[in-house]
């Protein structure tokens, strides 16, 4: 086993951090902003989205703490576009879940082979993302 970098480590969960907890703020804008006959499911879809965000940016602030890193209290950027159609809202979910995956493929690279934990929570995490965005490919399949 290699050593694990702890500063690159802690500063990409610090990211992940960042942008599950600015997740957790777009699906509960999202859950508001849905009109339409299909509002409840996509509703409860995007609460319990929050939801999960809120989970894992909880985990990963476990983590840095025990790491003896600092939990951010900032959030990634996130940009209001006012496309509040649910087409538009779920290719804006996919673009977040892409970029969430990609982040954890990151911390992959980084804890693979130097932390057997973190390589399996890591890799937990990465096939979750992996699950939602084939869930809002299904889900916008049928739009044209």
């Amino acid at each position: 086993m290699q050593e694990l970098d702890h500063k690159k480590t802690i500063d990409i969960l610090n990211s992940i951090m960042e942008f599950e907890l600015a997740g957790v703020v777009r699906y509960t804008h999202y859950s508001l902003m849905v009109t339409g006959p299909n509002r409840i499911p996509i509703v409860a879809f995007f609460k319990a989205q929050a939801t999960e965000s809120l989970l894992h940016a909880q985990q990963v602030g476990e983590i840095l703490t025990g790491l003896e890193g600092h939990p951010t209290l900032r959030i990634a950027p996130m940009e209001e576009t006012f496309k509040h159609n649910v087409k538009d809202i779920l290719q804006e979910s996919l673009s977040h879940e892409k970029k969430a995956l990609d982040m954890y493929k990151s911390l992959l690279e980084v804890v693979n082979n130097a932390s057997i934990y973190l390589e399996e929570f890591t890799r937990g995490m990465i096939g979750q993302e992996e699950m939602h965005n084939l869930e809002l490919k299904k889900m916008l399949r049928d739009f044209s």
